[in-house]
């Protein structure tokens, strides 16, 4: 989860003074705002989340520490390719994640052939990837979603309307398993070329190499 820190400042003398700082993440706000407190300075200290809601130090830190042995701060890569000569898809996925205080990285690929189109294929890796995110016991809690389709990232983010019978139907059972999971998604729409791991891993698995693993990595 992202936030951004609201205070009021006060110096020795007295002066006061609004202070909203960019947004970061919720752990290193809360640290921010722990040093903060210490110089006895800061007041009226708030956390303000990306739906405007407010946590105080002490909401955002137990919260923090619920979630702490849960898979956390979640980041999914997806893309999909369609082969038109074979009309197999090849559906990939990178899903980072922190759990126990160390960072991890999962990759899944997966070759389909009841797809047609490359449209299909994207929602196809998406749903995939969501798969993965309910088998790891990600629930409630905010998660990104990255990709470099406009289709799928416009269409999910009710930016584009859904037309195709096909494609509307990929998204209902999307949208139904993220409320199932209440996962709260923010999607973002790169290149081709920031999305080369998940690229990289759907062209594996049309050619027939089957990719999944889990690893710990470095912050």
């Amino acid at each position: 989860m992202n936030v951004r820190i609201e205070l009021t400042y006060k110096t020795a003398k007295g002066t006061e003074t609004s202070f909203t700082s960019d947004e970061m993440r919720a752990v290193k706000a809360l640290l921010i705002a722990e040093d903060l407190e210490k110089t006895g300075r800061a007041k009226d200290l708030v956390f303000i989340d990306k739906h405007d809601t407010s946590w105080t130090l002490k909401e955002l830190r137990r919260y923090l520490q619920e979630i702490k042995t849960e898979p956390h701060n979640v980041t999914v890569y997806f893309d999909g390719g369609f082969d038109l000569k074979t009309k197999n898809s090849g559906l990939g996925c990178a899903i980072y994640y922190e759990q126990n205080e160390r960072t991890y990285r999962l990759r899944k690929n997966a070759l389909a052939d009841e797809l047609d189109t490359n449209n299909e294929a994207e929602y196809a890796a998406f749903y995939l990837a969501l798969q993965e995110l309910e088998a790891l016991g990600v629930h409630h809690l905010p998660v990104e979603f990255t990709g470099d389709s406009l289709v799928v990232i416009n269409q999910l983010d009710d930016e584009w309307p859904t037309y195709e019978t096909a494609l509307s139907r990929w998204a209902d059972r999307i949208e139904w398993l993220l409320d199932k999971l209440g996962i709260d998604a923010e999607y973002h729409l790169v290149s081709r070329k920031d999305n080369r791991e998940a690229d990289h891993l759907a062209s594996q698995a049309l050619k027939g190499v089957e990719i999944s693993s889990v690893i710990q990595i470095d912050k």
